[in-house]
């Protein structure tokens, strides 16, 4: 496993998410990352924390340099309870619990964001809140993601052995027939 290479892939994946999104300062970006599957194994049975460290160099930096709260998906074993910034949970009205995610139960990358970000703490859910995310082997983090979601189409598709998604939002059109909307504003947020 070459961390070096795994850190570009990151940083490729986020580059082009950032790239092609429309976000606003203090909106969430929510991971979801398999280190099992970056390293060629099934989901949830070989949790890597080199590749988690790896992964992670990209990220944070990335994501906190464009004014984003992070927020990382834990696994099933912790129900998807997510670690994110106290900042991040008082400004978007997140329920906090209790839990610290480990390598067996929240996995590699939930444990490496425990470490990593400042003043953390592990919120329930998101409440469908995030504007853009990443998912890292098919964790699923679709339920964080405000409505409605638009995959990001790149030539990127994975990191290391791990499917690569990349998704952003957009507000939902209303509206019937009669409905007009304005083309000076972008469709998506």
């Amino acid at each position: 496993m070459d961390t070096s290479e795994l850190t570009r892939q990151a940083a490729e994946a986020v580059d082009t998410l950032l790239a092609s999104a429309e976000y606003r300062e203090g909106d969430i970006f929510v991971i979801g990352c398999s280190t099992s599957e970056i390293v060629g194994k099934r989901i949830g049975s070989a949790s890597n924390e080199e590749a988690a460290k790896a992964v992670m160099d990209a990220i944070l930096p990335k994501v906190t340099a464009a004014g984003l709260y992070l927020a990382v998906q834990g696994c099933e074993h912790i129900n998807r309870a997510l670690c994110t910034s106290r900042a991040c949970m008082e400004r978007h009205g997140l329920q906090e619990v209790w839990v610290r995610p480990w390598l067996h139960a929240g996995g590699a990358f939930a444990t490496e964001a425990y470490v990593r970000i400042p003043d953390r703490v592990m919120v329930e859910n998101l409440n469908a809140k995030a504007a853009l995310g990443i998912d890292i082997g098919g964790t699923l983090i679709g339920m964080h993601l405000h409505p409605v979601v638009v995959p990001v189409h790149t030539a990127q598709r994975s990191i290391g052995e791990a499917t690569l998604v990349l998704a952003k939002t957009r507000p939902k059109y209303v509206g019937g027939p009669r409905a007009q909307y304005n083309q000076d504003e972008p469709a998506h947020k």
